[in-house]
């Protein structure tokens, strides 16, 4: 990807709205890990995605600074909802101001804490859920979903390519790398579901719940 054919992509493409624009100014200045922000391209495709699976119930798993779910929000009717969960308490307050300045904050759940402890406690059936939190976990997260996702449900995962890393045997110590591995072999394996890895920014996997 080139920084003119991502120029053009944006210039047609629906426009940012100003309040994510905000965020981002904002996250790069004052979060040490801003590249983790999804970013509008890839937002934009799940809020796509959230369209065409005509999502009312959205899991997110992993908030970082609440970009995604601002954004997939903005596809919501009023009575959709999302629930999103951060496991690093730090990033509360930063969430939470940009949910209160959105027109759409109150369809958006926070939760803060372990995933892997939230979701057998949530008991919505849902329509979306994305996927973009610990690596290791990946499989974890998606067996914990599993049955929480509506038959012709969406599951997308992100950063599925972990920058072509998966293309190699990790080293003993890259516990991401091989929980990425084991998820995405796992998936190919599953055949309760769909699936297809599109090259978008990092690699996000598609999972269609038969």
């Amino acid at each position: 990807m080139t920084e003119a054919l991502e120029q053009y992509i944006l210039q047609h493409s629906d426009p940012e709205s100003s309040l994510l624009s905000a965020m981002v100014r904002d996250a790069n200045v004052n979060l040490l890990r801003p590249r983790m922000l999804s970013g509008h391209i890839q937002a934009s495709f799940i809020k796509m995605m959230c369209r065409m699976a005509n999502a009312s119930k959205i899991l997110e798993i992993g908030t970082f600074a609440g970009y995604t779910a601002l954004a997939m929000a903005e596809t919501l009717d009023e009575k959709g909802k999302i629930d999103t969960i951060e496991i690093d308490d730090e990033m509360e307050p930063f969430i939470n101001r940009y949910v209160a300045q959105s027109l759409h904050g109150d369809k958006i759940h926070l939760h803060i804490g372990d995933a892997v402890n939230i979701i057998p406690q949530l008991t919505e059936v849902y329509d979306l859920v994305f996927i973009d939190a610990d690596k290791r976990l990946y499989k974890t997260y998606y067996d914990l979903v599993f049955d929480k996702v509506r038959k012709g449900g969406v599951i997308l995962a992100d950063n599925t390519l972990w920058d072509g890393k998966v293309l190699n045997s990790p080293t003993p110590s890259d516990r991401q790398t091989a929980g990425i591995i084991e998820f995405n072999d796992y998936v190919a394996a599953d055949t309760r579901v769909e699936k297809t890895m599109i090259p978008l920014r990092d690699g996000i996997t598609i999972i269609w719940k038969k």
